[in-house]
């Protein structure tokens, strides 16, 4: 496999898509194939179930229905587009990957070790060879989606502040669990300066190979 894999984690609003935007341009400006999706989603079907996993109306959702589907996208999105881009030498940038879904359901759900479990089949040993963790604090994350969502937020984003503490917590261990692959950065820096030292860090690994 001759691709990069690049995934980008954080709470919500955190900035992972606006940062994850600025480096697939700096990258194909440089002259690179970018495969650039999200998850849940990046797939056809993946979207659809998107759109289960964050309608608001689904708020009765049992946590194990919740942390299945989120697997079954990720199975779709790893097995139809990352996979087969990494194949083709393509770096592909994801919004989120498995990382998140420790952090909600493992972390957020009190679901633990079933969820890297559940994984396991839908990652195929899929690993991204850098995370760049976006730290920002839960009250933080909040008043960034109140602002962007116009008081129109997803299902996840209506979650109460004791299951985003949860998931601030899973994201800590894990980047304190993973730090050859997980690059912290301070989330409430100014977005320029963020994107200044993803680029350097991505620069330096890839040079690396």
């Amino acid at each position: 496999m001759d691709g990069f894999f690049i995934t980008f984690e954080g709470m919500d609003g955190a900035g992972k898509t606006t940062q994850s935007r600025y480096l697939r341009d700096y990258l194909e400006r440089k002259g690179y194939t970018v495969v650039f999706t999200r998850e849940p989603g990046g797939t056809p079907i993946g979207e659809q179930i998107r759109d289960i996993l964050l309608d608001p109306s689904n708020a009765g959702m049992s946590e194990i229905t919740e942390a299945l589907l989120y697997a079954a996208a990720r199975a779709e999105h790893v097995r139809e587009l990352i996979l087969p881009s990494l194949q083709k030498g393509f770096i592909v940038i994801s919004d989120r990957f498995l990382d998140s879904s420790i952090a909600y359901q493992g972390y957020g759900r009190n679901l633990g070790n079933l969820v890297t479990e559940w994984n396991e089949a839908a990652v195929q040993n899929v690993s991204p060879d850098v995370t760049f963790y976006l730290d920002l604090s839960p009250e933080e994350g909040i008043s960034r989606v109140e602002a962007r969502t116009d008081g129109k937020p997803d299902r996840m984003e209506q979650e109460e502040a004791s299951f985003k503490k949860r998931v601030y917590q899973g994201f800590q261990s894990l980047a304190k669990e993973n730090s050859g692959r997980i690059v912290r950065i301070d989330g409430s820096m100014k977005p320029e300066e963020i994107r200044d030292l993803i680029f350097a860090a991505v620069d330096e690994r890839m040079l690396q190979r």
